[in-house]
């Protein structure tokens, strides 16, 4: 069969592009259900957006990449889009957005949006393979046991990174670029907790306490949760795709040298409480008693007996605590990948290749990669409608040219 634009992979940016790309459309993908990381992102909620979202939330070889796209279809145009549906929503800390009801709503939204522009939706289907001939590209796809051809003027790669192989998540899209001439930069599991091999925090797992933590040139201020194999919490989340193998992060547990200046206040009110029961009052019960033995912390005496020598002793420790993870939890848990298809292969406004009319790359199989939060959600709307209006531009002048 001879289709206008083959679009692999139904998630966020493919379902997205399928629904604007006009002309004859069909998006295919493995999974039985379309959109399974929208299904169960923000705890089955979707954060789809983020109101603060702008290009220095992305991290890229090229950092100047993302602008384009996203400033050509903001968070506000998705929020309208939301709001035209009647999907109702609620901002969360840090200007993150999520559905009222079930994460489904934007799945729904999406197919609705497909289904009104004439968009097939292949599910269920393998790519066994792909290759171009002359002006075309021609896919050999499985589908309900058997082989279906299919030629089409145009290809967009959208299955995504590696991120949670338990979803089906591989390196196709990496393959095909490859295979028509794209290079790839290196890719990382990112947004992901970290691990220590002694698992030294597994007594603490289930305490969270707000941090500002510190990776390469990443710093966040957000909550940070202790886990059985190590450390996990939105504040790791986000540095992990700052940070390198072999490399310390470095956690400030005082909440900017608070906590200092708390316990001077309480020595001159209250001198008499220990030292260690003053500071359950700014730090978790469990995570104090912890200190001494985690960081070799002298928590001993009355407050009135700590010298503000001792004092600011304590809380430096506490305010630039060093650990060095034996690694993260990889893929498996990651919600996101690191690097993907190199960005100078690509045209930022487009998302067309560069050496290959009708090839377009979107989401998160480009070396783009967002905060947590909303943003890599974000990244797919806009990569998606850049593609998918450059298809239907290219449709116009090719309807007009006939």
């Amino acid at each position: 069969m001879q289709i206008d634009t083959l679009i692999l992979g139904a998630g966020a940016a493919g379902m997205m592009c399928a629904a604007h790309a006009g002309g004859r459309v069909v998006c295919v993908d493995h999974a039985r259900a379309p959109g399974e990381k929208i299904r169960i992102s923000g705890g089955g909620r979707c954060n789809f957006t983020n109101l603060h979202c702008g290009p220095e939330a992305f991290l890229s070889r090229n950092p100047h990449f993302c602008k384009s796209a996203l400033s050509r279809y903001t968070q506000w145009d998705f929020i309208d889009l939301v709001d035209r549906h009647g999907i109702a929503w609620h901002e969360k800390t840090l200007g993150q957005l999520f559905c009222d009801g079930k994460a489904t709503q934007i799945v729904d939204l999406l197919r609705g949006l497909m289904a009104a522009a004439g968009a097939e939706l292949w599910l269920g289907t393998e790519v066994v393979e792909v290759g171009r001939d002359g002006g075309l590209f021609k896919a050999r796809l499985r589908r309900e046991g058997r082989n279906v051809s299919v030629s089409a003027r145009n290809l967009v790669l959208a299955t995504g990174g590696k991120s949670i192989p338990k979803m089906g998540a591989s390196g196709l899209a990496y393959d095909i670029a490859r295979q028509f001439g794209l290079e790839l930069t290196e890719t990382r599991p990112a947004l992901v907790p970290f691990t220590f091999s002694d698992k030294r925090f597994a007594p603490l797992a289930g305490v969270a306490v707000p941090v500002r933590a510190e990776a390469g040139t990443g710093r966040f201020e957000e909550a940070m949760l202790f886990t059985h194999r190590g450390l996990s919490g939105p504040a790791m989340l986000q540095i992990s795709s700052y940070w390198r193998e072999g490399e310390e992060i470095a956690i400030d547990l005082t909440g900017g040298r608070a906590v200092q200046a708390a316990l001077r206040a309480a020595r001159g009110e209250r001198g008499r409480v220990n030292l260690a029961t003053e500071l359950a009052r700014h730090l978790p019960q469990r995570l104090v008693e912890a200190l001494p033995g985690m960081m070799g912390a002298d928590l001993a005496g009355k407050l009135a007996d700590q010298s503000d020598a001792r004092l600011a002793a304590l809380c430096n420790g506490l305010a630039d605590w060093r650990l060095k993870p034996t690694g993260t939890e990889g893929y498996r848990t990651a919600e996101v990948t690191l690097g993907g298809v190199d960005t100078d292969g690509l045209s930022s406004k487009t998302m067309e290749a560069r050496t290959c009319p009708g090839l377009y790359v979107i989401g998160e199989a480009v070396d783009v990669t967002g905060w947590l939060g909303g943003y890599n959600f974000q990244w797919a709307w806009a990569s998606g409608m850049a593609a998918a209006r450059a298809i239907a531009e290219a449709g116009r002048d090719g309807s007009a040219a006939g």
